[in-house]
């Protein structure tokens, strides 16, 4: 067997653009992503799947309709399934996202 411990700075390293998730494991039927995230992303809504946001570095934002959270370097939050979000970085901000293999990027962009 071969084992191999990913190094998140080194993975990240590797990005280049950004809102551009890259795979970097699987447990079960969930897979680990990280991405750099700038600016706004579209608002859009995971109507069958929570989704886990783990902040590496920086500072992300996701407003849902009715409120708005901010997430710091090491800390995480998890969007329950069914809210419509939109997620954002005033600046260049590393996360790591978890979520079912089946999910893809965004789960659709429909609004709720």
């Amino acid at each position: 067997m071969h084992y191999q411990v990913i190094k998140l700075s080194e993975e990240l390293s590797k990005i280049k653009d950004n809102w551009s998730p890259q795979l970097i494991g699987e447990l079960n039927d969930h897979e680990f992503k990280i991405v750099k995230i700038d600016g706004d992303y579209e608002w859009h809504v995971h109507p069958e799947t929570d989704k886990l946001f783990f902040v590496i570095e920086g500072e992300m934002i996701i407003d849902f309709r009715d409120g708005q959270v901010r997430i710091s370097k090491d800390e995480m939050f998890i969007v329950p399934r069914g809210l419509e979000i939109k997620p954002s970085a005033e600046k260049e901000c590393h996360i790591m996202l978890m979520e079912p293999k089946s999910e893809g990027n965004t789960g659709g962009t429909e609004s709720a």
